[in-house]
């Protein structure tokens, strides 16, 4: 790989580590404070030991990285040779990992480019990969960011969860909307829209919520090439039996990745959720 432009990004695009060592990208990671601790996601914190505290009703907040960690990964990505750094990150709307990174950029060796992709999880993780692939084929700093730009413009994200009251307790969706979907038995479906989370339809039961998100991805998805990505949090049957439909229906799939989301997104999703990211190619 071209190390001329590096890549950066954030613990919340949960690309497989093989995929990140593959491109060289860099993950800075966000925190879990779980009652007193602060754990760094992806390390100190699982995915399971997570959902375990939600069920137990456990005290559970988020923290964006601090700019040094960011000037940390930024000064190695130099050191090793790189002129230029992409460092793209999770919707702004969401956490201050943007502002963090815009922090350290400006005392950056190199130049730093530092873009708020406007999403999350995988779709996040397509826009960085979309970007390290530009720069493997000696793509410039403005063609690298120019690639993760058009990807994070043409992927659509949609989730299903449980209940909206992790989302409400984060301030990620609003109470009377939690309200409501709690006071109906509705199971609920998101999306990713303007960097925020937005309620999409509301469904009677949970198999007919999954059975509409399905419809809803084949549909984003058409026959055209794309890739996608189904995430969940303790429920990894779900998430394979869902895959596996998509696997059947989508003739233009070209990449199908199968994930539990990391300690970030599931303290604010709770256990039970069930996503699809749809990236054209």
């Amino acid at each position: 790989m071209s190390r001329h432009v590096a890549i950066v990004t954030d613990s919340t695009a949960y690309l497989p580590p093989q995929t990140m060592g593959r491109h060289g990208i860099t993950a800075v990671p966000l925190t879990v404070v779980l009652g007193d601790r602060a754990l760094e996601e992806g390390t100190e914190i699982s995915a399971r030991s997570l959902a375990l505290a939600l069920q137990k009703r456990r005290s559970v907040t988020t923290s964006r990285p601090s700019p040094d960690m960011f000037a940390a990964a930024y000064r190695t990505a130099a050191e090793a040779g790189a002129t230029g750094i992409v460092s793209l990150h999770l919707s702004a709307e969401f956490s201050g990992t943007y502002d963090s990174a815009v922090l350290a950029a400006k005392e950056a060796p190199v130049p730093v480019r530092v873009v708020d992709t406007g999403m999350v999880a995988m779709a996040l993780g397509f826009c960085a990969l979309a970007a390290a692939e530009t720069a493997e084929a000696d793509g410039t700093l403005d063609e690298a960011v120019a690639a993760a730009e058009k990807r994070a413009v043409s992927t659509s994200a949609y989730f299903y969860v449980d209940t909206l009251d992790y989302l409400r307790r984060g301030g990620r969706i609003g109470a009377t909307q939690a309200l409501l979907g709690s006071a109906l038995a509705v199971k609920p479906l998101l999306q990713l829209d303007g960097g925020r989370i937005e309620l999409l339809e509301k469904v009677r039961t949970a198999s007919k919520a999954i059975a509409r998100l399905e419809e809803i991805v084949a549909e984003r998805a058409g026959r055209s090439e794309v890739d996608i990505a189904v995430h969940h949090l303790a429920a990894p049957e779900r998430a394979a039996a869902l895959a596996e439909r998509l696997r059947e229906r989508i003739p233009g799939l070209v990449e199908l990745h199968v994930s539990e989301v990391g300690a970030v997104i599931g303290a604010h999703t709770g256990p039970g959720l069930l996503g699809a990211v749809v990236s054209p190619r």
